[in-house]
């Protein structure tokens, strides 16, 4: 998933040509996706991907919510955030581990404050259980890298750095706040489709993810 294209056909109507350029900057033997937002256009963009062989993967479901503040999440959990190079280090360790990405990912991980994002940590306590972080710009706040170790799960982590970081983008004077996850499988919703609807967030649309196969 971290091989991904997105934007294509949003700003602008995308045309082959851009197609091909984006899969061709990927480059050879990678297993990317492409992500299709609600509103990319033109309505011919996913014929012409499936006719370079990407095929319909998990979509993700994109949530949004005003700034009024959330409920008191329940949890025994400390949440503090991202200021030192330890606090980092961790933030980088729960994400990579969460997600089970590769190792060589956790420095740049734990860098991700310094490119404008605002990081947190859940700790159990000594030990690191959760992380969120929080990027801001014109007036919409995003939530992203939220990630939970699973020994650690089913303590509320997600519920409390989500009420963090929507206070967070009240703070900075943004209006919307948005995330997203995986999309419905069925009548089954995963926890973190659960902790986002009870974050008073709403569904907004679906982004779809085409999958290109190495």
């Amino acid at each position: 998933m971290l091989n991904r294209v997105v934007g294509l056909g949003v700003e602008a109507p995308a045309t082959e040509a851009d197609v091909d350029e984006a899969l061709q900057a990927m480059g050879v033997d990678v297993t990317l996706y492409l992500a299709v937002a609600p509103r990319a256009r033109p309505a011919a963009l996913p014929e012409w991907l499936r006719a370079r062989g990407l095929e319909p993967g998990w979509g993700w479901m994109v949530f949004r919510r005003d700034v009024k503040p959330p409920a008191p999440a329940a949890t025994n959990l400390r949440v503090v955030e991202v200021d030192t190079i330890a606090h980092a280090q961790a933030f980088g360790r729960v994400v990579r581990t969460s997600f089970e990405l590769p190792e060589a990912i956790e420095p740049r991980l734990a860098r991700i404050r310094h490119a404008g994002w605002r990081c947190w940590i859940a700790f159990d306590g000594d030990e690191p259980a959760g992380a969120g972080a929080l990027f801001a710009a014109d007036g919409v706040a995003y939530l992203g890298f939220a990630a939970t170790l699973r020994a650690h799960r089913g303590k509320g982590a997600q519920s409390a750095l989500l009420a963090v970081r929507i206070r967070t983008a009240a703070e900075l004077g943004c209006d919307i706040v948005i995330t997203e996850t995986g999309e419905r499988r069925g009548d089954r919703l995963s926890n973190s489709y659960r902790n986002i609807l009870r974050a008073g967030f709403t569904e907004d649309a679906t982004t779809a993810n085409w999958l290109g196969r190495a």
